[in-house]
């Protein structure tokens, strides 16, 4: 605790922001300069990985609740998700996306940094044995682990909620 609070003010005396679960950025500005892409874009760059994706209501409308969407979905998520297909070998099925419905925040489904993942043995299996268990998310108490990277996986029982800070290493 005693280098995050030193970590925090040497960022707030170099004017850096410090990113939860990924460290100091070197500007503001990085932190909110997310490029973001369209839900082709996306749906082109998991297609060309062998992820799949699914909607319970068969649509992609990122202002239906029921479809999942990619619209302004960060790059850098896409490529996170990229990452963790080609490091784990397991099948991956987006089932959320940037679509409303989910949690509000900064780092949250409608601002482009997470992805819902359907539960699968070999991903759960990769996710729990590759990276750091760093306990259960406040609020709702789902369990979570760190990537080395610094991306945050957390088990909310039917899916995975992951919230990518970067892309995991590409």
């Amino acid at each position: 605790m005693k280098i995050r609070s030193t970590l925090t003010a040497l960022a707030l005396v170099s004017g850096a922001l410090l990113a939860p679960g990924f460290g100091v950025l070197s500007s503001a500005t990085e932190a909110r300069a997310a490029t973001k892409i369209s839900h082709a874009t996306a749906t082109s760059m998991f297609r060309s990985s062998g992820i799949t994706w699914s909607s319970s209501g068969g649509c992609s409308n990122r202002n239906n609740p029921t479809c999942t969407s990619f619209d302004q979905l960060n790059l850098m998520s896409a490529q996170g998700a990229q990452t963790l297909k080609s490091a784990s070998g397991c099948a991956l099925n987006i089932t959320g996306g940037t679509e409303t419905g989910h949690a509000s925040g900064t780092y949250s489904h409608w601002n482009g940094y997470k992805l819902d993942f359907a539960k699968g043995t070999c991903v759960g299996n990769y996710i729990k044995n590759t990276f750091s268990y760093i306990g259960a998310r406040p609020g709702d108490g789902a369990p979570q682990w760190r990537s080395g990277s610094g991306n945050v996986y957390a088990d909310e029982g039917n899916h995975w909620d992951v919230t990518y800070y970067n892309c995991g290493g590409c």
